[in-house]
């Protein structure tokens, strides 16, 4: 089995999807890492899927929220992707260190996002090492011009705040 899953990981390493970045709280704390596990899940009614590492302080802060927000960085935000990416929580006040706003559900929106929406957690199940968090996009900011945004080739050699 170990060769299938090697062989699967190298597989991934080929694919350059895009990175989403997860803010929440949780009425009391926030919270924000990098994600690289995601997808549309259904088209009607939309759905959201996001997975998120059972080691990341994100996850811990998210048990108690109803809302997350999942947005897309552009490529000339490498150092908010590195602050969300390679920093945990656990140590680091990531949102003393980027520009914020209030958003919908009093939710952290990144500032500098090229865009984002917010989601109600209409689901949570386990994925393995991660746990899965379905949502229902309830709030979206579009894009306000195209933008190369922050993909997996952009992020594989950064040295991640917690492993998987």
């Amino acid at each position: 089995m170990a060769d299938v899953s090697d062989d699967f990981s190298a597989l991934m390493d080929h694919v350059d999807f895009p990175m989403w970045f997860v803010t929440t709280s949780n009425g009391h704390d926030r919270a924000g890492c990098m994600v690289g596990f995601t997808t549309q899940a259904s088209i009607s009614p939309p759905r959201f899927l996001v997975g998120l590492s059972r080691a990341n302080h994100t996850t811990r802060v998210a048990a108690g929220a109803t809302h997350v927000a999942v947005h897309l960085l552009r490529r000339d935000s490498l150092d908010l992707a590195h602050l969300f990416g390679e920093q945990t929580g656990d140590r680091t006040d990531k949102f003393a260190q980027c520009r914020w706003s209030p958003g919908p559900h009093g939710l952290p929106v990144l500032d500098d996002a090229a865009a984002w929406f917010v989601g109600r957690v209409v689901d949570r199940f386990d994925l393995g090492d991660h746990i899965g968090y379905l949502l229902d996009p309830v709030a979206v900011r579009l894009p306000t011009s195209p933008a190369a945004v922050v993909t997996y080739a952009d992020v594989k050699d950064f040295d991640p705040g917690h492993d998987a």
